[in-house]
C-alpha cells in the first residue's frame, strides 16, 4: 500500500516533477509513492534513477489503466 499518492492530471506539467520530489523525500525509508499521471512517466523513472540515491528502481511499477491513466509506484529504499 502506498504511503502518499498524488493525481497529478490536473498539476501543470512544469509543477509535476518538483510536486513528486518533494513527496518523495517526505517519505520514510521502505514506503511508496504512487502517482497517477495522464502520459507514461518514463522520463521520470530514469530522472530518479540518476539523481535520487533512495529511490528503489529495481521495484519500480507502471501500468496503464485507461488511454490517459498511468499509475506507478516509486518505492523508497
Amino acid at each position: 500500500m502506498p504511503a502518499t499518492t498524488l493525481d497529478l492530471r490536473e498539476t501543470p506539467p512544469p509543477e509535476r516533477h518538483p510536486k513528486i520530489h518533494n513527496a518523495f523525500e517526505a517519505l520514510a525509508a521502505g514506503e511508496t509513492l504512487r502517482i497517477i499521471n495522464d502520459h507514461e512517466p518514463k522520463p521520470l523513472f530514469y530522472e530518479m534513477q540518476a539523481e535520487v540515491d533512495a529511490f528503489d528502481a529495481a521495484n519500480y511499477q507502471c501500468e496503464q489503466d485507461g488511454p490517459q491513466k498511468y499509475v506507478a509506484d516509486l518505492p523508497k529504499q
